[in-house]
């Protein structure tokens, strides 16, 4: 006995996750009678943490739907702000460290992890810290107790970076966090973190910052204009959609 079929559409920020067969349009999918809309798609390759809503002819539908035979389905991207059940705070895999220090030199709570501990533990983190989990693993993104989940688009930092502020808009602060542990920066005195510092450094700098948590000292060093470059581009970028 053949399958029913539904037809179904992805929007092109979606294409990407699909095969070419499902780029140009409508295209056929056989489905078993029972299983949901949310499985299916996720079953054609689109994790549902990419997806903004689903439509038949009849208006929209849940995740939970399951669809009849012949049924049209327009498979829509996240719309940009995404709107958060929470605050914006993240939480990043193995892969993304140079992302993770961004998001914090704008002082976005951005937790990470330098080593793989695996699917279920970052999952289970992000549901216990209510983070949002970006990753580049799509499987990964497919995990049912993700508290909440996004693709990172791009390979390059710098792209990686305006991908996340524009989906989520965050609120921008910054220098305010450390970059090495995600700790809050309080200023210091040089007394303070005299023994800290090295003599050039101590000699040549007088304004002082350091985490409340792992105790780093910060300075504006040789390396702080292109820092400084960083921040400059995403306030003048996001500054008014990140503002509380």
């Amino acid at each position: 006995m053949e399958k029913p079929e539904i037809w179904i559409e992805f929007a092109a920020e979606l294409h990407v996750f699909v095969g070419t067969s499902r780029r140009a349009g409508w295209s056929a999918v056989r489905t078993d009678g029972t299983s949901t809309l949310g499985h299916l798609v996720e079953s054609l390759g689109v994790p549902l943490t990419e997806v903004g809503a689903l439509r038949t002819a009849d208006g929209p539908v849940s995740a939970a739907h399951v669809p009849v035979p012949g049924e049209r389905i327009s498979v829509l991207g996240m719309p940009r702000p995404q709107q958060l059940a929470g605050p914006a705070r993240f939480l990043l895999d193995v892969h993304l460290g140079t992302l993770a220090r961004r998001l914090r030199l704008l002082g976005i709570d951005a937790a990470y992890e330098s080593v793989d501990i695996g699917d279920p533990a970052l999952a289970a983190r992000s549901a216990a810290e209510q983070r949002v989990l970006l990753s580049r693993d799509r499987g990964l993104l497919h995990r049912r107790e993700l508290w909440a989940g996004a693709y990172v688009y791009s390979h390059r930092p710098a792209d990686q970076l305006r991908d996340v502020l524009s989906r989520f808009a965050p609120p921008l602060a910054p220098w305010t966090r450390c970059t090495a542990c995600n700790g809050t920066l309080r200023d210091a005195a040089k007394a303070e973190v005299r023994e800290q510092l090295r003599d050039g450094t101590e000699r040549s700098y007088d304004v002082f910052a350091q985490c409340t948590d792992c105790e780093r000292v910060y300075w504006r060093g040789a390396h702080h204009s292109q820092l400084d470059a960083i921040v400059a581009a995403a306030v003048a970028e996001f500054g008014e959609l990140g503002r509380p």
